[in-house]
């Protein structure tokens, strides 16, 4: 993969900085560490870090057209670009390398600004048109691959593919956002399109942002959604989707460095390999990460797969107690980033790059054919909502929720307390609660009182409500499927992926995001999503015939660490010292005898506090890092 880099005067011609230029090229080093380029203009300076897979004589960027007019800087790759040359090639336009680059150039030469709906595959990238004055910013359609950009005061616009490449720049704000924290402490990451800067933006998924000298930096303008509306569905669909599911992992086989895949033993990681198996006439190369205890542990069943397909399985065993990444992934994710997944996560992208540059993952299946636990809980609850209004559930369940002991130990099904509270509330709020890393009483009560008047009322629960506006869906499962396209898949999943995945200059390919494959999968009803207490029950069927039962239909493990017990045990004091130290301190935003109680309760045992907790200190290591950094 790639990393690119820009600085735009969006006035006027003033000369551009090609020290600072090269410096946020070379911040992002890991990013592409086999070439790295440089483009300097009046007013216009591009960077990019070359990570090389296709193409791997030509295809340096940045890349300029043959009559000079555009020049581009690209991060992903384009999967079907060869037939988009050959279409190119009949309208005119003549092509000097093999790679996925120049296509882009010449769709955009060729489509202009729609070009970004030819493009079958993940991309973020810069266009530079010199006649027309204007640079184009697109991100591909789900937010595969990242793009931060930031307008600064003297008409300066800073862009990059992380957002310490912009924090660089000594003339970018520092000032964090409050609305930004309050999103941080609700989902556990800094949701679209914000970022823990208030100088500084995420481009959406599904968005281009066209800037013209001379203007002032213009509002996104989306080019996809996810389509909500039912399609009608075959009398095979199960065949029909493995079809469509092997011709997304074909199309991404082609590389020409060693390529294999992240095999955990869940089902879609499975459902990948065994396509994959299906289309190789060598044996794939599968990763995994076992970890020492029983619960977090599914090598055993993607040993199973690895047998079944005669693959080259590597697996390493990850200690129960392999913390010492906290303060890298600090440095990883440049903003608060609460999913401790990203520990395994990093481990297995670190194991992956030893044998390949390319591994293909199984992200997205939960979101597309509805397999998280959540789903199935939601449409429990709103059952019992569509038979009561809302004014008679908030007090008889609200009085209920308070009087009923709180069991975070339980199942979520015997929480009775968690199940009241939700359905004391509306649809959205409910669903927020079962998503939210810290409730909003408890949330609340960890802020200072300044804090809280500086966010004049804003609660996390906003961002749901903002795409819930833009969406028609009446359908209980494709309302929070939406929410979660919009939300969860960008923000944790597909950012935790790049940024371990790039920390060790690996690519990761995700067909099961392939766009016509989402699309398709959107349409169908979601009685076949969830069927009988089963998530994602079409999609378990129709691989039957290609994986074990065991792994199709046992209980969902993820892919999570024991933070828990970390905190009770060896990292007893850093927690302590952490949330009880100078830098939440000093920052303004807790009420500090609060966070005290917090860390009694969870050590001495009365709660469990484990991820409130690993919220917190992934904020301190933030604060830390940015103090440490001059920021």
């Amino acid at each position: 993969m790639c990393g690119l880099v820009g600085i735009f005067d969006t006035r006027g011609e003033r000369p551009i900085d090609r020290a600072l230029l090269d410096r946020m090229n070379e911040r992002q080093h890991h990013r592409g560490p086999d070439e790295g380029g440089l483009h300097l203009e009046p007013g216009l300076g591009l960077g990019h870090r070359r990570l090389s897979i296709i193409d791997l004589a030509t295809g340096q960027q940045p890349m300029t057209s043959a009559d000079d007019n555009l020049v581009l800087v690209y991060n992903g790759e384009i999967y079907n670009f060869a037939e988009l040359a050959d279409e190119l090639r009949a309208l005119g336009y003549r092509f000097r390398t093999h790679c996925d680059t120049e296509v882009i150039l010449y769709a955009y030469a060729a489509w202009g600004e729609a070009c970004v709906n030819h493009f079958r595959g993940m991309f973020a990238f810069a266009l530079w048109d010199r006649p027309r004055r204007q640079l184009l910013l697109a991100r591909d359609r789900l937010g595969i691959k990242p793009l931060y950009y930031a307008p600064l005061a003297d008409g300066t616009l800073l862009f990059g593919s992380e957002l310490k490449a912009l924090t660089t720049c000594p003339q970018l704000p520092r000032q964090i956002d409050p609305l930004a924290v309050e999103d941080y402490f609700g989902f556990g990451y800094v949701p679209e399109p914000r970022t823990i800067y208030k100088a500084a933006l995420k481009l959406p998924p599904g968005h281009t942002l066209t800037v013209r000298r001379g203007e002032p930096v213009p509002a996104p303008r989306q080019f996809w959604d996810l389509p909500l509306d039912p399609r009608p569905v075959s009398a095979d669909v199960g065949a029909e989707l493995i079809e469509r599911l092997r011709e997304a992992v074909r199309i991404r086989m082609i590389a020409e460095v060693p390529l294999g895949a992240f095999l955990s033993g869940g089902v879609d990681s499975s459902a990948v390999v065994a396509m994959m198996a299906g289309l190789s006439g060598a044996p794939v190369d599968t990763c995994s990460m076992a970890f020492g205890e029983a619960a977090y542990d599914e090598s055993a069943y993607a040993n199973d797969i690895a047998q079944r397909y005669g693959t080259r399985h590597h697996s390493e065993r990850v200690d129960a107690d392999d913390f010492d990444l906290l303060d890298t992934l600090a440095d990883i994710y440049d903003e608060p980033f609460a999913d401790s997944s990203a520990i395994p996560t990093y481990r297995v992208c670190q194991l992956a790059r030893r044998h390949v540059t390319v591994a293909l993952s199984g992200d997205g299946g939960d979101e597309s054919f509805g397999g998280y636990r959540r789903y199935r809980w939601h449409l429990q609850e709103e059952h019992l909502r569509r038979r009561l209004p809302l004014a008679v559930r908030r007090p008889l369940f609200g009085a209920l929720g308070r009087l009923y002991p709180k069991a975070n130990w339980a199942p979520r099904f015997l929480r009775a307390k968690a199940t009241f509270q939700s359905l004391a509330r509306d649809s959205l709020e409910g669903y927020f609660d079962s998503v939210a890393v810290i409730g909003d009483d408890l949330r609340a009560s960890l802020y200072s009182a300044a804090f809280r008047r500086d966010l004049q009322d804003y609660r996390a629960i906003e961002v749901l409500r903002r795409h819930d506006r833009l969406s028609d869906a009446n359908d209980p499962l494709r309302r929070v499927q939406y929410l979660d396209f919009k939300t969860y898949l960008p923000g944790d999943i597909l950012t935790k992926v790049d940024r371990a995945s790039m920390a060790h200059a690996l690519e990761v390919r995700v067909p099961i995001l392939d766009h016509p494959f989402v699309e398709w999968a959107a349409g169908l009803p979601s009685a076949l999503k969830v069927s009988g207490g089963e998530g994602k029950a079409v999609f378990k069927q129709a691989l039957e015939n290609h994986l074990p039962r065991d792994v199709l239909y046992r209980p969902k493990m993820g892919f999570a660490v024991p933070i828990d017990r970390w905190f009770r045990g060896p990292l007893r004091e850093r927690v302590r010292g952490a949330v009880l130290g100078e830098h939440l301190a000093g920052s303004g935003l807790f009420d500090m005898d609060r966070l005290a109680r917090l860390v009694d309760e969870h050590q001495s045992g009365r709660r469990d506090h484990g991820t409130p907790l690993w919220t917190l200190l992934m904020f301190e290591a933030f604060l830390r890092r940015s103090e440490a950094a001059g920021a």
